[in-house]
């Protein structure tokens, strides 16, 4: 369990850094409903991530290895994923800001104002889950679970902790903020700011390092 755990740990990082999830859960905590929201995505997040995991172990379940060794099969997944992984860092590493840009928020953050609860919940849900990005890491992270031949319970206790590390970028802005409060603001602002931008230079550079991770992975599943 503990080697699955550590395998799956660079793609929970992966997700957990996402300046998405960090930018989103920061403007939501300047909100008229700060405390909910936040609450309510952090919920959205961490469900997303479960399901996602919870969906791809049953998916793969006992065929993720086969003879003793990984089946080949999820081998070539991960490598689908994996070039997948590096054209959107290639992409975002020829879009990113350059000194002196202004980082411009996507339509949707500059509405968060207006977000109730639900809203906020389905908006982490979404972003978890439907981001392309986050979901290509989601799902390669519960691969590499289920590729471990662990048992359902060994299985269920390396998802919990993969959700966790993944839902670390929005948690710790929302712990900050109820610890401290407004006195918490500036220091969101400052992390919000730079986040923002340097959001696809971030991103590039971890999905270039993943996506070669996970290729090798692959190589090796292979050659197994």
């Amino acid at each position: 369990m503990g080697d699955a755990i550590g395998q799956s740990l660079v793609f929970a990082i992966g997700i957990g850094l996402s300046p998405f999830s960090i930018v989103a859960i920061v403007l939501i905590l300047a909100t008229p409903r700060a405390r909910a929201n936040g609450v309510a995505f952090l919920a959205g997040w961490v469900v997303g991530l479960a399901a996602v995991g919870t969906v791809v172990l049953a998916l793969i379940g006992d065929d993720a290895t086969s003879d003793g060794g990984p089946a080949h099969w999820v081998s070539g997944l991960k490598l689908a994923l994996g070039l997948l992984l590096l054209a959107f860092g290639v992409r975002a590493w020829l879009e990113r800001s350059r000194a002196g840009d202004d980082a411009e928020l996507p339509a949707w953050m500059r509405a968060l104002d207006t977000f109730t609860p639900p809203k906020a919940a389905g908006l982490g849900l979404l972003l978890s889950s439907a981001n392309p990005k986050n979901l290509v890491l989601a799902v390669a992270g519960a691969a590499t679970i289920a590729q471990a031949g662990l048992s359902a319970g060994q299985e269920a206790g390396a998802l919990a902790v993969f959700v966790a590390v993944g839902a670390l970028g929005a948690a710790v802005p929302l712990v900050l903020y109820l610890a401290l409060g407004e006195r918490s603001r500036a220091i969101l602002d400052e992390l919000r700011d730079w986040m923002a931008r340097n959001n696809a230079t971030i991103m590039a550079v971890l999905a270039l390092i993943i996506g070669i991770k996970l290729i090798g992975d692959a190589v090796s599943g292979f050659a197994a």
